[in-house]
């Protein structure tokens, strides 16, 4: 890990960060329908006004907060607009609420026509500044952190702002190819070594390439992404959560929840001009037909025996739309073939495609005699519109059936990074562990909490768990991990918190409320409830705090819901009625054991103080221009962070395998095959999992489970 100039490559990433926020925005500067903005205002505005959890007044308060949050959406690093603009825009600061009202959309007008006009003057800086060399001996620093940097104050200084981003963005990959270069001198005496001059003409010329192909993406942007932006600065203003959804990012979010979608089975990406196959997803409809390969470039696409569409030049939103289509359907692509460069036009039938690592998977490790399972749940996944096809809950109980099946002894349940996602299958899920009674708790705007209970009497394990969480395990899993901590039904272990998002969004098909309106409005993801434990607390802020707390690289970082501006506060509601299974012998004993060793482990030693080094570098944000500095700054922190090489290599004597049911499918596939050998070589590696582990075997239930009245 190089240091300074690899943090520095932080602006890199940020870059790289800017021109995701615009593809994802999604396309141009045009096609602008007045009469849809409105319809979208005034909608909004009324299911915002009636049915967010929080009541919110749109005042002179309220107005200020979309003022700054949608210049801030579009310009987050002050590269467009001067103290000149904000004045100017200004006269509006605190009007948005009356114009909302009225479905007035001046002061996004206003903005909006002020940074169409900052984007094409953007070419020429940029352009203009990476045609002569920096001067690198000038003493001079540049300070990332841009919520402190105040707008520049007139186009002289937004210049120079520009010339300061470019000249750290050189400057890093300047640094990177001088590292690069010594060491090959050191492998080979031979190696001719290429001057600091020809070295920054090449970082220029890449950084321009960069910047290019950025501004590319930028001008295939249309009106409706950037009346996007302002649409989620106002739904925004009630809490980070509620967001508005244009109609292909709904389209997104469907699949992500249903892990599945219909079209061929290839991840796409844009090269250039070109859609290039960057994966395909095994088991999809292109994976079975066995000619379209990674690499492969589509020219041409058509639908069945119909005229072929040239989709070179075309944005990669569209040309997935004409690539996907229904189930039984023919697709017919002219590719151009990676190997050999020769054109074929290839003819696939599309299908429904599984994205395969969405759902549940599991494996077994044996410790010391026993067999225990672990499951991934890497999503609380389901299908709103089939009630009958596959969901996190429905799969869970079909896993652990699997696994009982193998004689496992424990199981270790794995929601590192698990987002959430379904209430409806992690209330079912925790009903898997207990016999029946309440799960969470969930409150709408002036009402009293409402009780969700598992009412299914079935318990599909009764035997030990362990439930694995990080600071990235959010809302549907920290219900599920609240609940098995707040029954005594397993151990929690993981980072010290987990994300605490303690809110509830339905999603809401602005249509609805619209019927008569030909064209699709999206939707809004709103935040309708908050969810509280079984014990009264909302998860809310707080999280859930691990019985066992194992440092990470997040330890002491700003992290969490609790570092989002504009989050809901934590409360708390009267506890429900349940009762706790005190499931263990030994649940104190095993805590503190486990506790004990962490403390005392080197390993998790090294972890944490790396977490600390972290830290202490994320709040340095200045960087010297001056390139004997920088790179004195970078060669000290370097040697820093050789004290953390190894803090993540770790090898564990464990041997994960496959369950039986999953053997004859791997003979089959050779693409899942490899992607479960990966993943049992990470868990092998994985100190967490280790100690999750010792957890899991040390536990031992209570021969007549005692059951304890809360």
């Amino acid at each position: 890990m190089k240091t300074k100039q690899k943090n520095s490559i932080l602006f890199l990433a940020f870059l790289l960060f800017f021109n995701s926020f615009y593809t994802h925005a999604n396309d141009a500067i045009k096609n602008s329908d007045p009469e849809k903005d409105k319809i979208l205002i005034y909608v909004l505005k009324n299911i915002l006004t009636r049915g967010h959890f929080v009541v919110k007044d749109m005042n002179d308060d309220f107005s200020e907060q979309v003022f700054k949050s949608f210049i801030d959406g579009l310009d987050p690093s002050k590269r467009y607009f001067t103290q000149e603009d904000i004045k100017e825009f200004s006269k509006y600061k605190y009007e948005i609420d009356n114009q909302l009202l009225t479905d007035d959309v001046s002061f996004y007008n206003l903005v909006y026509g002020s940074f169409t006009e900052k984007i094409k003057n953007a070419r020429s800086y940029y352009g203009e500044l990476l045609a002569q060399p920096f001067n690198f001996k000038k003493q001079e620093t540049i300070d990332l952190d841009f919520e402190k940097v105040p707008f520049a104050k007139n186009e002289n200084e937004l210049i120079n702002y520009w010339r300061k981003q470019l000249k750290l963005n050189t400057l890093s990959r300047v640094q990177d190819k001088l590292d690069k270069q010594e060491d090959k001198a050191k492998k080979d005496k031979n190696y001719q070594k290429k001057s600091f001059k020809v070295l920054e003409k090449e970082a220029r010329a890449e950084v321009l390439k960069n910047m290019d192909e950025l501004y590319l993406r930028i001008e295939e942007l249309e009106h409706e992404d950037w009346f996007s932006t302002f649409l989620n600065s106002v739904v925004g203003a009630f809490d980070p959560h509620t967001t508005y959804m244009a109609p292909r990012i709904k389209e997104r979010f469907d699949q992500d929840m249903s892990g599945k979608l219909e079209g061929i089975g290839a991840r796409l990406l844009k090269k250039g001009i070109y859609t290039e196959i960057f994966e395909l997803v095994s088991g999809g409809p292109a994976w079975k037909q066995g000619e379209l390969e990674a690499g492969d470039i589509i020219l041409e696409v058509a639908q069945g025996e119909l005229e072929p569409l040239d989709i070179v030049g075309m944005r990669l939103d569209d040309a997935i739309k004409f690539i996907k289509g229904k189930k039984g359907t023919e697709v017919r692509l002219t590719v151009k073939k990676k190997l050999d460069g020769s054109t074929k036009i290839i003819s696939i039938i599309r299908d429904v495609v599984e994205l395969e690592e969405t759902f549940v998977k599991s494996t077994i490790v044996e410790k010391e005699g026993k067999k225990y399972g672990l499951i991934d749940l890497p999503r609380f996944y389901i299908d709103f519109a089939d009630s009958n096809s596959r969901d996190s809950a429905k799969d869970m109980e079909k896993e652990i059936a699997r696994l009982k099946e193998e004689n496992v002894s424990g199981l270790l349940i794995d929601l590192r990074n698990n987002g959430g996602g379904s209430l409806k299958t992690a209330i079912e899920i925790a009903g898997l562990f207990i016999k029946t009674g309440p799960i969470v708790q969930v409150k709408y705007r002036g009402q009293d909490p409402v009780v969700k209970n598992d009412v299914d009497p079935k318990i599909q394990w009764d035997g030990s768990i362990v439930v694995l969480v990080n600071e990235l395990s959010a809302s549907a899993s920290e219900i599920f991990a609240a609940a098995m901590q707040d029954y005594g039904r397993a151990v929690v272990i993981g980072g010290n918190q987990t994300y605490g998002k303690g809110t509830v969004q339905s999603v809401i098909p602005i249509n609805n409320f619209y019927p008569n309106y030909e064209k699709d409005l999206g939707a809004i993801k709103m935040t309708i409830q908050k969810f509280y434990r079984v014990n009264g607390g909302s998860t809310q802020i707080e999280g859930v705090y691990s019985d066992i707390a194992m440092p990470d690289r997040y330890s002491y970082m700003k992290f969490g819901e609790r570092d989002v501006a504009g989050a809901l506060i934590w409360d708390k509601v009267p506890q429900a009625n349940y009762t706790k299974t005190n499931s263990y012998k030994n649940f104190s004993d095993v805590v503190n054991n486990s506790k004990e060793r962490i403390a005392s482990d080197k390993k998790f030693k090294l972890i944490n103080n790396y977490a600390k080094w972290l830290k202490k570098n994320q709040e340095d944000t200045s960087y010297s221009l001056n390139f004997r500095k920088f790179s004195e700054e970078s060669k000290l922190l370097e040697k820093d962070s050789k004290k953390y090489t190894n803090a993540f290599k770790y090898q564990s004597n464990l041997t994960f395998k496959s369950p039986q049911y999953e053997l004859p499918l791997m003979k089959k596939d050779s693409v899942l095959a490899d992607k479960r050998n990966a993943w049992h070589k990470n868990l092998s590696k994985d100190i967490y999992v280790a100690e999750a582990l010792n957890v899991l075997k040390e536990l031992k239930l209570k021969d007549n489970v005692e059951i304890v009245k809360n």
